[in-house]
């Protein structure tokens, strides 16, 4: 059984800990358009990102043009880096390239 004075120094410490971990696994997405040549076809689309390509949109770009670039499409243009509340309102717009990549 824990003394009082232990329950008020380990109570803050457990929940400092599980908010700096959630904040560490934080969801992050993109949106961005693509290209592919002859013929020209477009899209755009949503993309799911680890945490070190969150940071700026060029870390974005590296990560997102690497892996649309396995398919044969080109980067065009990183569009926004967001959390998962903006993923509802952007799974219509991106139809098939939804969460592809």
């Amino acid at each position: 059984m824990l003394c009082p004075m232990k329950t008020h120094i380990l109570l803050p410490a457990v929940l400092l800990s599980l908010a700096l971990s959630g904040a560490a696994s934080a969801e992050c997405y993109a949106d961005y358009k693509a290209k592919k040549d002859n013929p020209l076809r477009l899209h755009y689309g949503v993309i799911e990102l680890p945490d070190p390509a969150c940071g700026s949109r060029t870390d974005a770009a590296r990560e997102i043009d690497r892996r649309i670039g396995r398919g044969g499409w080109q980067l065009l243009n990183v569009m926004s880096i967001f959390g998962g509340d903006g993923l509802a309102q952007r799974k219509s717009s991106a139809g098939a390239f939804y969460l592809k990549y």
